[in-house]
């Protein structure tokens, strides 16, 4: 693996995890009322969109760290609309 890969591969990990703390504390606490609902919104949609970009190109890096993130944004703008 290339420094290219692996400094790519480090990004995308540190990256898609830096979302796992906030989805627990939501999951736990019940509590969104401080989460931005607009920045969560253009994120998951960026996400989306980044993901679909990696589908195209067929880029398997693209696409798994992407549709990891997905998930996670995802749960924390679902967790964010019911909650308020």
């Amino acid at each position: 693996m290339s420094a290219q890969e692996w400094i790519g591969s480090i990004a995308a990990t540190l990256t898609t995890c830096s979302f796992i703390p906030q989805v627990w504390r939501v999951l736990r606490s019940r509590h969104t009322q401080d989460i931005s609902l607009l920045m969560y919104a253009f994120f998951t949609l960026g996400v989306a969109l980044w993901l679909a970009y990696g589908i195209l190109l067929d880029a398997w890096p693209i696409i798994i760290a992407n549709g990891i993130t997905l998930l996670l944004a995802g749960t924390v703008l679902l967790l964010k609309l019911r909650f308020g």
